[in-house]
């Protein structure tokens, strides 16, 4: 599994992480099992939110015994919780949901009402307790990003977690530019699509086809090759099964030609700069 420096702390995070929205919804002791074999392929970077209904416990339950050390554990606070004091609060409810003393990064869920010097003030007291490594942002647009850049200064914020797969590319325009011109990280949600996987029996699903059988990988497997072509992105799939995380693990080690992204560029055009940020 590769690895890539990330945010303030220059942490080292597999390229390939776990999702856990809606993981909740099935069967638990299958997550569980998803996340225990995700985190044994390399993908240690985990990702969840206090909105995520009961995902962080069962992933309490998937990380117990194992050294807290070796996992990137994100969550994230509601914008409707994003005060200087509700802030505080709900990362002390998600610790203690996770049953873990500390989380990796902490994010804004999206942006809320609350000004960015309440949340940012937040977050800087819950680096100075010890109780996060680092913070950052989900489904920020750039003037959402340069608002808080002039609140938090320049190397505070760790990453923008932003909507991407191959039918979804608006990031591209700006966002990852920013990001990248900036230092923060950009984490691709819903890489996938949600339920939106292009059929393999279209055109450019047949171009997705054709380069996973050259790698004999699966077309998942080259959709994350690509998304995460740029050394600025990180991608968190979810999945359902060990079988499926396993998958998504092998992944990280895939390396696309220049022949076989300029195919896939073509085959999965970005279009053209949406008026707002695509987000679910």
């Amino acid at each position: 599994m590769q690895t890539r420096k990330f945010g303030t702390n220059n942490s080292d995070v597999s390229v390939i992480g776990q999702g856990t929205w809606y993981l909740d919804r099935g069967d638990r002791k299958a997550a569980i099992a998803a996340l225990r074999r995700g985190i044994e392929t390399g993908m240690t970077h985990i990702d969840t939110a206090e909105m995520y209904g009961d995902a962080e416990p069962v992933i309490a339950d998937a990380i117990a015994g194992l050294p807290r050390e070796q996992l990137f554990v994100v969550s994230k606070v509601l914008p409707s919780n994003a005060s200087r004091r509700g802030t505080v609060t709900a990362c002390e409810r998600s610790l203690k949901r996770l049953k873990t003393n500390y989380l990796d990064c902490y994010l804004l869920h999206w942006r809320g009402s609350y000004p960015f010097e309440e949340t940012v003030a937040a977050f800087e007291e819950l680096v100075a307790s010890g109780k996060i490594r680092s913070w950052g942002v989900s489904n920020f647009d750039c003037d959402d990003l340069d608002e808080l850049l002039d609140v938090a200064g320049e190397g505070k914020i760790a990453c923008n977690q932003v909507l991407y797969h191959l039918q979804e590319r608006a990031i591209e325009h700006a966002v990852i530019p920013w990001c990248e011109k900036h230092g923060v990280g950009v984490v691709a949600y819903s890489p996938f699509g949600h339920d939106d996987f292009p059929s393999l029996r279209s055109k450019s699903g047949g171009v997705l086809q054709a380069i996973a059988e050259a790698h004999k990988a699966s077309p998942r497997q080259v959709a994350l090759a690509f998304l995460t072509r740029a050394p600025s992105v990180l991608a968190i799939p979810k999945a359902s099964s060990a079988e499926h995380a396993a998958e998504n693990a092998r992944a990280g080690d895939l390396k696309l030609s220049d022949a076989e992204i300029v195919a896939l560029d073509k085959a999965f055009p970005r279009g053209p700069k949406p008026r707002g940020l695509p987000m679910l």
